[in-house]
């Protein structure tokens, strides 16, 4: 696998659907998912030299939850550290779409 502009691939929506309910099930107090606004991902991919976004998996202490730390990529893949690094993501719960079809 190699990492540039196009990495990663659509997914059906069965697909995702089977991942958020396994994870559900082997989680199931974990928060579900993590909204992000446009105008701060496009900070992280207008950095120069950055061709993508790598998300970590980490746990906020004092929150008592998992959290996303996303980080730009730069052309030889390396973790753009010494740029722009995101959190403070928006939680579900308590933000949901209780309506979408992976709920």
């Amino acid at each position: 696998m190699k990492l540039d502009e196009n990495s990663g691939e659509p997914i059906s929506l069965e697909e995702a659907r089977i991942y958020v309910k396994d994870f559900k099930e082997k989680f199931p107090e974990e928060v579900k998912a993590s909204y992000m606004g446009r105008v701060n991902f496009m900070k992280l991919l207008e950095q120069k030299d950055c061709i993508g976004i790598r998300i970590y998996n980490g746990y906020d202490v004092k929150e008592e939850r998992l959290n996303v730390v996303l980080v730009g990529v730069d052309f030889e893949g390396n973790d753009m550290t010494n740029g722009l690094i995101m959190d403070r993501t928006v939680p579900c719960p308590s933000y949901c779409d209780n309506k979408s079809a992976l709920i």
